[in-house]
């Protein structure tokens, strides 16, 4: 890790949170993965050493503790007090990003696997209904793949196969549809009233489905901006 000098307190903090992936990782733990497997999943391109690296750094620093798993097998990563003031930090980052790098911004180029991970985290349990909801997501540009979201109050799992249970809602239409759903780019009965996604299954779970996502953090902000880059 570079050494700033610590002379001033943005090159003390840069020496902390600065390197590549680091912020990406402390991203992961504020949305609250806290197993090595999943904050790996969320971030595609990271080698498993490196993460390995940044997770030992970031706990040196004081800024995670690492507990043993609850079901007695691996461990879990924590953010201390000092880790979690950092949200700021990284909405900050998120809203700058899409303020004065919108024109660069790819959001088309997220991977189906990658952008079923991140909604699947993004689920608000509350408001699923009771028992087991199973949603086949059918992925049909630029890669065509199928991948189920198993969603029940206590957890959400993703299968890259069929989990062997019945589907009770199927949304069929190409990952950078679902994307701008995600990310803030159209809501997603706009996306429903334009045909870019459609959706089969009960009524009542159809009508129910996108109030149990929470979608990006970001999705109200990117929203905007992208309403005030039409009307330029």
């Amino acid at each position: 890790m570079p050494d700033y000098g610590n002379y001033c307190p943005v090159s003390m903090a840069s020496e902390v949170v600065a390197d590549r992936w680091t912020p990406l990782i402390i991203r992961e733990l504020v949305l609250g993965n806290t197993r090595f497997n999943d904050i790996a999943r969320a971030l595609p391109g990271i080698s498993r050493s490196l993460l390995v690296q940044r997770l030992r750094h970031l706990e040196r620093r004081g800024v995670l503790e690492t507990w043993p798993a609850p079901t007695g097998r691996g461990s879990e990563y924590h953010l201390t007090p000092a880790g979690r003031d950092l949200e700021r930090v990284i909405d900050s980052l998120g809203r700058w990003a899409i303020e004065w790098l919108f024109e660069e911004l790819r959001p088309h180029d997220v991977a189906p696997t990658t952008l079923m991970w991140w909604m699947h985290r993004r689920v608000d349990l509350e408001r699923l209904p009771p028992g087991r909801t199973v949603v086949e997501f059918r992925h049909t540009a630029p890669e065509a793949v199928t991948i189920w979201l198993v969603m029940e109050r206590s957890e959400v799992s993703v299968c890259l196969q069929h989990p062997g249970f019945a589907v009770d809602v199927e949304v069929t239409g190409s990952t950078p549809a679902l994307s701008d759903v995600f990310q803030g780019y159209c809501t997603w009965q706009e996306a429903l009233d334009a045909g870019r996604l459609e959706v089969a299954g009960l009524p009542r779970l159809l009508d129910a489905l996108p109030r149990w996502f929470l979608w990006s953090p970001w999705a109200e902000v990117t929203r905007e901006r992208a309403d005030r880059a039409l009307a330029n």
